[in-house]
């Protein structure tokens, strides 16, 4: 499977040098595209307030519709009504703001996160899992890794084969109740798309060089402090490891997502 890697939102939160991205990968299947989460839409212009909730103020994103995945699937040559599944790390709305724009799209998440995700309990959760998100009437498609395999020491793990061979829903929760990541077979490596199981490479690499303003939020925004970090923990195994058959990205770092470019340049 091809990927192609997509900015689909620029963030500029304050005392964060670079600014974050939204992150999203575009997999080409046998059986049509995937979108890996789906950052901003075009409907999150219209309605910030609504959409993206009090966060906004200090993430302050940049509604630039040339950034909307469907956008960007149309520049690159392709039929967005090609895009038949979205695979979800978790249903926040810098993750979610473009389902709205493939409202045919099925959307892939795990049990716990569809079930927040509509019942939310705790009061980040009532802000951070918004109703208008939900208005199309998203076609979700629930998965249980728990009842499945472990993939590379990740001890839940499910193939999503109804979409492709080669397509891994991973239970990694922390950041909210249902969070995963996503690993994608390419043929000669893995992406894993980690989502917002961590915010900074600096929290993986030993510098501890993530901006404070940063971390601050992640700690705000986690569901379960303590399993955010043995995901950071395990996740920087990976990164020391530098398997040279496994990229690992996230949802929002600039540079990871540069690197990511750069080691698969669009053609």
């Amino acid at each position: 499977m091809k990927v192609h890697h997509l900015n689909c939102g620029t963030m500029r939160p304050v005392a964060t040098p670079g600014g974050l991205v939204c992150h999203v990968l575009l997999v080409e299947t046998e059986h049509g595209l995937v979108l890996v989460d789906s950052g901003l839409g075009l409907h999150d212009a219209q309605a910030p307030g609504r959409r993206f909730g009090p966060a906004r103020f200090f993430v302050r994103p940049i509604f630039d519709p040339n950034e909307a995945a469907i956008n960007q699937i149309q520049r690159i040559g392709f039929d967005p009504h090609d895009v038949r599944h979205i695979v979800l790390t978790h249903f926040d709305a810098d993750h979610v703001g473009g389902l709205a724009d493939f409202p045919w799209a099925q959307v892939h998440l795990t049990q716990a996160e569809a079930l927040v995700s509509q019942h939310p309990g705790t009061l980040i959760e009532k802000q951070r899992y918004l109703a208008p998100h939900r208005t199309h009437g998203p076609r979700l498609v629930e998965h249980d890794p728990a009842a499945s395999v472990s993939w590379r020491g990740f001890d839940a793990a499910k193939e999503l084969t109804d979409i492709a061979a080669g397509i891994v829903l991973i239970s990694l929760p922390g950041h909210s109740r249902g969070h995963a990541a996503i690993a994608v077979d390419t043929g000669d490596r893995w992406v894993l798309h980690a989502g917002d199981a961590f915010y900074h490479h600096g929290q993986l690499d030993g510098t501890n060089s993530a901006p404070k303003a940063l971390t601050v939020m992640e700690r705000m925004m986690a569901f379960d402090w303590p399993k955010v970090r043995s995901n950071h923990q395990r996740l920087s195994q990976l990164w020391a490891a530098a398997e040279p058959d496994l990229l690992l990205v996230n949802a929002h770092d600039p540079r990871l997502f540069d690197q990511a470019l750069q080691a698969n340049p669009r053609r």
